[in-house]
């Protein structure tokens, strides 16, 4: 696909998010100036994206409970991180963990890695990896850039809303940064972009020497979701399989 037509698949989020944001009661120049923002946020560069990911992470960091150094859950995220690697295509990959009841992983386009406890407390080390493996697929494949293009396009577009009584669209700098953090790790990835991770994180594994059934025990484990790897697109079910007839081809 040509550079034009993947930014113009990134800004479509926008325009349809100006539309339910109530632009038109905005003057042209103020709809010209957000034109240009949200054409700024589709044709982000890597260099932004991983300054506005570190950003975002450090806001999350800030609102979360973060284990410490000396933690069970830290000493065993370590090891587990040890085995993956700390550099992702020349990202550097910094791992912690939340505590929290929820279950969730998700990384960022800076190499942001995060755990829950609570996904933790129900996974075996190699399930573990395997998932921490699907996020680095996000990360490795672009998507992780594409999550947070969106999300920032949508943050100029509440801002857009919140000043369509004014003469000036509002600075995205204005905008919550926890916000536009959830938006990427809540973010819906597509089917074919789960698919393509799972598959990222079974060869990476392999790559790793590392046994990759864990991510079909986990998929096993793990019921539908909102974000990333709790996606319900496709099913865990049909995840789990895929795992298992790539796991049975390595085998032949």
């Amino acid at each position: 696909m040509k550079k034009h037509q993947k930014t113009l698949l990134v800004a479509l989020p926008l325009v349809a998010a100006m539309s339910l944001a109530g632009c038109k009661n905005m003057s042209a120049s103020d709809l010209t100036s957000l034109g240009m923002k949200g054409l700024q946020a589709a044709t982000l560069s890597d260099n932004d994206v991983k300054a506005l990911s570190q950003k975002s992470c450090a806001q999350m960091d800030a609102q979360s409970k973060i284990a410490p150094a000396k933690s069970a859950y830290t000493k065993r995220l370590n090891k587990i991180a040890k085995a993956l690697g700390n550099n992702i295509n020349g990202t550097p990959v910094n791992y912690k963990v939340y505590i929290t009841k929820d279950v969730n992983a998700w990384a960022m386009a800076n190499g942001c890695v995060r755990v829950y406890s609570g996904l933790m407390d129900m996974m075996t080390d190699n399930e573990i990896q395997g998932v921490l493996g699907h996020e680095l697929g996000h990360v490795a494949l672009g998507h992780s850039k594409k999550a947070i293009q969106v999300a920032y396009a949508t943050e100029i577009a509440r801002d857009a809303a919140a000043a369509s009584g004014n003469k000036t669209v509002a600075s995205l700098s204005k905008s919550s940064l926890g916000a536009l953090a959830e938006a990427v790790i809540n973010a819906q990835f597509s089917q074919s972009q789960e698919q393509d991770a799972d598959n990222f994180s079974f060869d990476y594994l392999v790559k790793k020497k590392i046994n990759p059934a864990g991510l079909a025990t986990a998929f096993d484990k793990l019921g539908g979701g909102d974000a990333s790897i709790l996606s319900s697109h496709p099913s865990s079910a049909k995840r789990a399989e895929n795992i298992r007839n790539k796991l049975a081809e390595l085998k032949r």
